[in-house]
């Protein structure tokens, strides 16, 4: 079904995989991720499908989802900012398009946890008693404390980059 619908949509650009197991990669992404295997598929075959996105009704039968399945991932994506909703000229249907910097916030939102780890290390190091090794919790904190520091500068760099090759751009 997706690599049918990628056909008639447009040039698919010599990818060394399918489509659908492309869809299906995305999906084991966000299960490792914690995430439902299904928001990653619906992630996916936005993605890969047409510029001006996918309708529900096409994301049912691409994906060969229930309509409840769909529109529980399509509210999951929107409310975490990774899609959204917008409608083509003479179209009453809603289409659902890929959040541009999606992917910053997703790294971003683990800088939270990165955040949670750094204070329990914290903790575990006030708890430690006499005999405990204090290495292994002072590693955490510090690794933790290093990445919140320089994750953020990495991001700002990025965007700058993005911004400038955007520009370069025909």
């Amino acid at each position: 079904m997706l690599d049918e619908l990628l056909d008639r949509n447009g040039d698919r650009r010599g990818s060394r995989i399918s489509a659908a197991r492309f869809v299906e990669e995305i999906g084991l992404v966000f299960d490792s991720l914690h995430l439902p295997r299904m928001a990653g598929r619906v992630l996916g075959a936005i993605l890969i499908g047409p510029a001006d996105g996918m309708t529900a009704s096409e994301l049912v039968e691409t994906l060969q989802a229930s309509k409840g399945s769909i529109s529980g991932m399509t509210q999951l994506l929107t409310h975490y900012r990774f899609i959204e909703r917008t409608v083509r000229g003479g179209d009453r249907r809603d289409r659902f398009i890929v959040r541009s910097g999606a992917w910053a916030r997703m790294m971003l939102w683990r800088i939270e946890l990165l955040q949670r780890l750094q204070e329990l290390a914290a903790d575990g190091l006030g708890l430690l008693g006499p005999n405990g090794n204090p290495e292994p919790l002072e590693e955490v904190r510090d690794m933790y404390a290093f990445l919140e520091r320089e994750l953020p500068r990495l991001f700002d760099r990025w965007e700058s980059e993005r911004s400038v090759a955007r520009k370069k751009a025909p």
